[in-house]
């Protein structure tokens, strides 16, 4: 693995715990107030997007990036739906 492999997957790593906080809070108070649903499903859908990018240039960053957001901007669009009718 060369350096600009580290650097792709380090900046992938930390493009992906960015959405980490976000999601525990929200679990953890079941306030979706403050989240913003046309911006959670514009980022689920251009992750969706990358994913398919990265699976199709077999480029790990950012499969492995755009995998773990896709996941976390369902689970918060899920906790938006979810906690958000009261």
């Amino acid at each position: 693995m060369d350096w600009i492999e580290v650097v792709g997957l380090s900046g992938s790593v930390l493009s992906s715990i960015t959405f980490m906080p976000q999601v525990y809070q929200t679990w953890k108070t079941k306030s979706v107030g403050d989240l913003n649903l046309s911006m959670m499903t514009i980022v689920f859908l251009s992750t969706v997007i990358w994913l398919i990018y990265g699976i199709g240039k077999g480029l790990l960053p950012v499969i492995i990036c755009n995998g773990i957001i896709c996941f976390l901007s369902l689970l918060l669009i899920y906790f938006k739906v979810r906690f958000g009718k009261k």
